[in-house]
């Protein structure tokens, strides 16, 4: 703890004070911003949704391939080792590789959040697939099934609430990690929360800061809505 400097009082004296400063000039909140910020949060939301959705296509098929339940561990290994690549690189790292190959703005945005979402619901929901019960697996394989009807009849119909639960938090997720996209030019309200830092404009900031913490916490009440209304069946199908 000494080598971070958490046993400093003088400087963590100093910090405190720093601190009661910079609150003092959040307020009062600039509303006068509002429209602006309202703009930034929109497309912030459209970054996520869009990037959610993209994440969430290409990473079905991969878990699905990343599943032992379906394949062996000469398919199911690269699989699992591309989820651990994509989702060791941080979202906002995803975003600057972006910016450089497709340029500012929030196509860099969307494309660095799909990236980041389907290395993490890729292993997700390979984990959901494994945990499948055996007893229907085996029902589905006594008639003849192949991999896909497999995958189509058992896997996917049992495992359906996790799924769309786990995707509801992606994305509940991702509107916080899109949020901050604009500080490396990927478009969304990070751009302005950046610039009002930069420009020691702490009464704007506190009103988008505030903007943004309204609008998640209301996607995290319609998600919460979601989840406790859309339950899907998990009876198992027969295949025709």
């Amino acid at each position: 703890m000494g080598n971070m400097g958490l046993l400093d009082l003088p400087r963590l004296g100093r910090g405190a004070v720093n601190i009661g400063r910079f609150a003092a000039d959040l307020f009062p909140p600039n509303v006068s911003v509002l429209p602006t910020v309202a703009v930034a949060i929109v497309e912030t939301l459209q970054i996520a949704f869009v990037g959610t959705l993209l994440g969430f296509a290409a990473a079905l098929p991969l878990a699905l391939i990343a599943t032992p339940t379906l394949f062996g561990p000469a398919i199911t290994g690269p699989a699992r080792l591309a989820l651990a690549v994509v989702r060791t690189i941080p979202s906002l790292f995803w975003g600057i590789i972006f910016v450089v190959a497709v340029g500012l703005g929030p196509a860099a945005g969307t494309l660095g959040i799909a990236l980041y979402s389907l290395g993490y619901l890729g292993k997700l929901f390979y984990e959901i697939f494994e945990g499948v019960d055996p007893e229907v697996l085996e029902a589905v394989r006594a008639v003849g099934c192949n991999r896909l009807q497999l995958a189509r009849y058992a896997l996917l119909p049992e495992a359906a609430n996790n799924l769309l639960a786990q995707l509801l938090f992606m994305f509940e997720y991702n509107v916080r990690a899109s949020s901050i996209m604009g500080f490396v030019g990927a478009g969304g309200i990070g751009f302005y929360l950046l610039g009002y830092i930069q420009m020691l404009q702490y009464d704007r900031l506190m009103t988008a800061l505030v903007a943004t913490l309204v609008v998640v916490i209301a996607i995290d009440q319609i998600s919460a809505r979601v989840r406790r209304l859309v339950l899907v069946p998990t009876s198992l199908g027969a295949p025709a």
